[in-house]
């Protein structure tokens, strides 16, 4: 989570917003909560977006596919506005990480057990999708989020019915998913079946058993475009994948889609009725340091409160200056998110915290995962050829509203004027990544001001980003990146960032939410 940012609303209907979650290629997440205290993930559409009809469209589309699925395994949509001057939804919020997050960062790679699990989870989600006559087109670690119950699927934005091959919300030329976890037919741009979905299973349990995708990544020679590639003509590399389950993750990974089991099959190979019944695992499948972990989180959630926006006080005046001249009335209050709440009544007494804990130990115990969130990681579908980004957005996870280092404080651990780049970081340093070159500028600068600028340059492409100063000193931590230079379909801007001076002299670049390992710079 993350603290809610000055220009962020305080209120998106009837919902009021608690802290942010992530941004996707649509739109911006949101923690809320209604006046009944019930937790929700709200989305929002980007404002600048919202006023192009093909994006409200597209958005329309989402809440729709999102409603005609329902069932135990994926995502229902508790309430929307599709027609607001800001379109948003609300679904439950699930008080659990991603697959992404918990491979590349939290734990590794998952035990035989869990991937077993795991696939039938999301097996019984891809049957649920297409029995509503949807392929979702886009499963991948990022939407998958792991609860105490089972997995759940997240994220119908290019979805599409089965029956519309095209409503015309996608231009010709154009990539539909999310490169590493695409099937061969959606690379060649082809008509997609449901067999889609079961390739991108198999590469989801690939990763989650060994952290790796099975067919590499974009930091490999030959970029995203290599990836794409490899993707319709290699072999997958399933090294570390249990042997046990090795075959089945090679068949859904077929490049024939005719060859590739259905979900039911998976069930059945997978013995699904042993382990999962009624949208929950019949017996404990995460490890124990997994199921801590939610424990603390549900925690954290329980104990919420609206922290109201970030901001940096003024300093004290020296001089007392004259009274300001009488302001003209206010004019009437504008909600492009929909009308504001009426006033509740006064809340009832507030539970200790001491009763908040237990309440969440018996929650981590025994209803764990039975609230859902929706939101999206991807950006805007990538068209052919190699797609660059300054850092992958996602959801970050664990900064409570009182956590020092929460990012975006914009101050410095002692408090008083916005702190500034320290001297030590400022410099011209350089990274390789395969054929590709990095350059990182840092200039000297205080918070919300201009301090990063990045160049990539590669045979094939070159992009330059921009970021301003978020907190420093320790960590330094960078704003979202805004392209500079670079064709817009392969040049797009990035998520938050965190530098960190090595012992070595080095200098290494932590993209949020980023699945590779971070870069390390070496300075000029």
């Amino acid at each position: 989570m993350e603290p809610l940012h000055p220009a962020d609303p305080q209120h998106v209907g009837p919902y009021r917003v608690l802290s942010r979650l992530g941004s996707g290629g649509m739109g911006q997440v949101y923690l809320a909560r209604s006046d009944r205290g019930r937790t929700v993930a709200v989305k929002l559409v980007h404002p600048g977006l919202a006023l192009r009809e093909e994006f409200r469209a597209r958005f329309r589309q989402e809440v729709a596919a999102a409603r005609r699925v329902g069932g135990a395994w994926t995502a229902p949509v508790l309430d929307a506005d599709t027609e607001a001057e800001v379109p948003w939804f609300a679904t439950g919020y699930v008080a659990g990480p991603s697959l992404r997050q918990t491979v590349a960062h939290d734990f590794g790679p998952l035990p035989t057990r869990t991937v077993r699990i795991l696939a039938a989870g999301l097996a019984y989600a891809l049957q649920d999708i297409h029995r509503a006559g949807l392929i979702h087109r886009d499963l991948k670690p990022s939407n998958v989020l792991l609860t105490l119950d089972g997995p759940r699927v997240i994220d119908f934005g290019i979805a599409r019915p089965l029956d519309t091959p095209d409503s015309g919300l996608t231009r010709p030329g154009e990539l539909v998913g999310s490169p590493g976890f695409m099937a061969p037919e959606q690379v060649r741009g082809e008509a997609v079946t449901p067999a889609c979905d079961v390739f991108c299973l198999g590469a989801v349990l690939a990763y989650a058993a060994t952290g790796r995708q099975p067919f590499g990544d974009a930091e490999q020679p030959g970029g995203a475009a290599g990836l794409l590639l490899r993707i319709v003509e290699a072999e997958p590399e399933l090294d570390g994948v249990p042997a046990e389950l090795r075959e089945l993750v090679a068949d859904c990974l077929r490049k024939d889609p005719a060859a590739r089991p259905d979900p039911a099959a998976v069930l059945d190979r997978v013995g699904a009725g042993w382990t999962v019944a009624d949208g929950r695992a019949l017996e404990p499948w995460l490890p124990a340091p997994l199921v801590d972990r939610l424990g603390r989180h549900a925690v954290q959630l329980l104990d919420r409160e609206d922290p109201g926006p970030r901001h940096t006080l003024p300093p004290a005046p020296t001089a007392v200056a004259p009274p300001p001249p009488p302001l003209p009335p206010a004019p009437p209050a504008s909600y492009p998110y929909g009308p504001p709440p009426a006033v509740p009544a006064p809340r009832p007494p507030v539970a200790s915290t001491a009763f908040l804990v237990a309440v969440a130990v018996v929650v981590a115990a025994a209803a764990g995962g039975t609230v859902y969130a929706v939101m999206s990681s991807t950006p805007e579908p990538l068209p052919p050829g190699p797609a660059v980004t300054a850092s992958a957005p996602s959801a970050p996870t664990g900064a409570g509203p009182t956590d020092p280092k929460a990012p975006g404080t914009g101050t410095s651990s002692g408090g008083g004027p916005a702190a500034r780049l320290p001297q030590s970081y400022v410099g011209t340093w350089r990274a390789a990544s395969g054929s590709a070159t990095w350059r990182l500028d840092l200039t000297p600068g205080a918070v919300g001001e201009p301090v990063m600028t990045l160049r990539v340059d590669d045979p094939g492409y070159s992009c330059s980003w921009r970021a301003t100063l978020r907190g420093a000193p320790d960590p330094v931590e960078l704003d979202a990146s805004t392209v500079t230079s670079g064709p817009a379909p392969t040049c797009t801007p990035g998520g938050w960032s965190r530098l960190r001076l090595l012992p070595d002299g080095t200098l290494r670049r932590e993209l949020d939410g980023g699945s590779n390992p971070p870069l390390t710079y070496h300075r000029e």
